[in-house]
């Protein structure tokens, strides 16, 4: 059973917890980082998953190379990109300019730097568990279904959905496979999508 010092969807230090077992095996809940009940505002342009990104680093550090990562109860909709961030991974605006990791900047990306991905993730095998089928966008994707509960109104859900579509967009364009619509890529805020694109999970 593992304390971790972490940062919750706002930025708030937090202790989160996640467990290993058979040795080098970890077992994490994205809520424990990254869930609805750790923020007093549900601020859903801000929230980002960088937390759950600090504990699948933690988990590495402890040596773990099997990571069964559980993703639900999210106050996030950031397809991802805190939690890749949180590992390595930079998202860059029209100017090359470092943008910081939350959803509301999900519609000025225009590149990926992917070359200091934590290393030890091609030796890692991410398995996600998952009890919803959601795409990541559309009238069935992460904000739509899921934004309201976190706080969204209409017009900031058209906002999501476009800038997680643009996500997808530019992940495609840099190479990634194209996960979008893959069962559970819209599951907790988009995180599903993440995984499978950043960490081949």
């Amino acid at each position: 059973y593992q304390d971790v010092e972490c940062f919750n969807p706002l930025n708030e230090k937090i202790i989160a917890h996640y467990g290993i077992f058979n040795n080098n095996n970890a077992i994490i809940e994205m809520a424990s980082a990254s869930g609805l009940p750790l923020v007093k505002e549900k601020k859903i342009m801000e929230a980002n998953t960088f937390g759950t990104g600090q504990l699948i680093l933690d988990a590495l550090d402890k040596g773990c190379r099997t990571i069964y990562l559980g993703i639900g109860g999210s106050a996030t909709n950031d397809g991802g990109i805190g939690m890749a961030q949180a590992l390595g991974i930079r998202f860059l605006d029209k100017e090359n300019k470092e943008l910081t990791p939350i959803a509301r900047n999900l519609p000025f990306i225009k590149a990926i730097d992917y070359s200091h991905l934590d290393s030890r993730i091609k030796d890692t095998q991410i398995i996600v568990m998952c009890d919803v089928t959601n795409p990541l966008c559309g009238p069935n994707g992460a904000s739509a279904i899921y934004g309201p509960q976190k706080g969204a109104n209409e017009e900031e859900i058209t906002y999501l959905d476009q800038g997680l579509q643009n996500l997808a967009h530019v992940c495609q364009k840099e190479g990634y496979k194209n996960c979008q619509n893959i069962k559970g890529a819209g599951a907790a805020g988009g995180l599903g999508f993440g995984l499978m694109t950043f960490l081949n999970a």
